[in-house]
């Protein structure tokens, strides 16, 4: 079943939590009707203010809908109510869902910890089979041996539905972690001090140049709600 992916953005630091609100009742209620299901929330609100993102968007992310659906065509309502949600205009992709770790995601409820949702591109001297297979395959055992990851769930992007995002990125990337990860860098890495973390860093930096932009990436920490 085909796997939608939606990005909101918002001018205002306040707007993470408006528009989590409005996606968690509103939004949802459209989505089902229309046929989707599996619905997840994604939202900048104050339970992850502390962290830093890395922007590219202008005005930035603010929040995420996710949701599967028979009848891709079937879309146009739910993409009519998310971008009366924000001046700024709505992006949407298709894309293909793998999930080397399952996240816990209590149904109805916030999400224990935090996620960091990663918007990636490829690199441009890769053809796309071989940035697949570097970041699916190459990539996953460092990603996961790096970090205090709890839940990890990429998103090839296969197509553009609506909107033009300020890069042509390939994934996004869904990695969740304890909350302590958001502003305590050796707990990020599940390192016992400094020098591991650097270390671990490293690793993954000298990874992920194997397959994508550094340059490009954009970084925003969030709020799940999977609503099932």
């Amino acid at each position: 079943m085909p796997k939608l992916f939606y990005l909101l953005s918002a001018s205002d630091d306040r707007d993470g939590a408006r528009l989590r609100d409005a996606l968690c009742s509103d939004v949802s209620r459209r989505v089902r009707a229309v046929g989707g299901r599996e619905v997840v929330v994604f939202a900048a609100d104050e339970a992850v203010a502390a962290g830093r993102p890395v922007r590219r968007s202008d005005p930035p992310l603010r929040a995420m809908l996710s949701f599967h659906i028979d009848e891709v065509d079937a879309r146009a309502d739910v993409e009519a109510v998310l971008g009366a949600l924000v001046r700024a205009p709505l992006v949407g992709y298709r894309v293909e869902e793998t999930r080397p770790l399952e996240p816990r995601r209590p149904r109805g409820q916030r999400a224990d910890g935090m996620t960091q949702v990663s918007c990636i591109a490829r690199r441009p001297d890769l053809e796309p089979a071989e940035f697949l297979r570097r970041w699916q395959r190459d990539h996953e055992r460092v990603a996961l041996e790096t970090q205090s990851t709890v839940g990890y769930v990429r998103n090839a992007i296969l197509e553009t539905l609506v909107g033009r995002a300020p890069t042509a990125w390939s994934a996004i990337v869904e990695e969740s972690f304890p909350i302590e990860a958001l502003t305590d860098r050796e707990a990020f890495f599940d390192a016992a001090s400094p020098e591991e973390a650097d270390a671990r860093l490293a690793r993954m930096l000298e990874s992920c140049r194997r397959f994508m932009r550094l340059d490009a990436i954009e970084v925003t920490f969030v709020s799940v709600y999977d609503l099932g």
